[in-house]
């Protein structure tokens, strides 16, 4: 186990504790420890290139940890009432056909590459500025609400778009592996 991997398995086991603490009312201590989650995925990469670390592990426990968190983040963010829950649906939704789209490809063993699309990257970036941007507000009482629609209905297209270009590759992917008919 490379120390990028303990990284990211630290920032696995800090949902539970954001989640937590943002339901029990504590939001500076979630807001703390989702800031602490994100500086670990920077430090994570950061190790792995710098020591040469990069594993196959380390590239499927990356993106699982900061789906983990940023869902679980919206989900109990919208249980709260504090984003809307059409938008949670959007995002669960998309990674849920993801997976399906992953899992299927396996099962019919089929070439998959799992490699985010620069979309999913904004979508990602987007998504991690709404969390904490929601979680400084509650944290700190501040309240901005056009900033933050703003931020949701940019959040929503970016999941949108992203969810879209997933459903186009694995189209493709699956038309392209069909025998040819004569």
């Amino acid at each position: 186990m490379t120390i990028a991997n303990l990284i990211t398995l630290a920032r696995i086991v800090l949902v539970p504790a954001i989640v937590l603490a943002a339901l029990s009312g504590q939001m500076m201590i979630a807001f703390v420890l989702f800031m602490a989650a994100g500086a670990s995925d920077a430090a994570d990469g950061t190790v792995a290139r710098y020591f040469d670390q990069q594993t196959e592990l380390g590239t499927i426990l990356d993106p699982i940890a900061d789906k983990l968190m940023l869902v679980s983040v919206f989900i109990c963010l919208a249980y709260l009432g504090s984003i809307p829950l059409w938008l949670v649906i959007l995002i669960v939704s998309r990674d849920l056909l993801i997976i399906f789209g992953v899992l299927l490809a396996f099962f019919l063993s089929l070439p998959v590459t799992i490699r985010p699309l620069w979309i999913s990257k904004a979508n990602t970036a987007v998504q991690i500025v709404l969390a904490a941007w929601v979680l400084f507000s509650l944290a700190f009482g501040i309240e901005w609400a056009a900033g933050q629609m703003g931020l949701e209905w940019l959040t929503g297209v970016l999941t949108a778009l992203s969810a879209g270009a997933y459903l186009y590759q694995g189209i493709k992917l699956f038309a392209d592996s069909e025998p040819s008919g004569s």
